[in-house]
């Protein structure tokens, strides 16, 4: 697809949003703010270091409702690659949100 992602530039740092990070955003009402301060200022509470192209990341913002974010983090080009977003489920996630629950 062409028009595979969008791009945001930000001091120092470039996002940009995959398109299934942008409908999942969309269906669940997520702001681009949040998505950006759950990078900058949240939590990682899970790592994928041998992830391709990039290694990513799985953080938490836990301000009024919890934010799980995906992200992968390309330092050369000092790029986030945001891969998708959500509210935590309750059923599937500890109730501090930072460990999945073992089914």
């Amino acid at each position: 697809m062409i028009f595979d992602i969008i791009v945001k530039k930000r001091l120092y740092v470039t996002f940009i949003y995959r398109v299934h990070a942008i409908q999942r955003m969309f269906e669940r009402d997520i702001l681009e703010n949040e998505i950006e301060e759950a990078v900058k200022n949240g939590e990682i509470i899970e790592t994928y270091l041998d992830d391709k192209p990039y290694p990513s990341f799985l953080t938490l913002l836990n301000n009024k409702k919890p934010l799980h974010v995906v992200y992968a983090k390309n330092e050369e080009e000092n790029q986030i690659i945001i891969i998708t977003a959500y509210y935590p489920d309750k059923e599937k996630w500890s109730d501090d949100y930072r460990q999945r629950i073992e089914k």
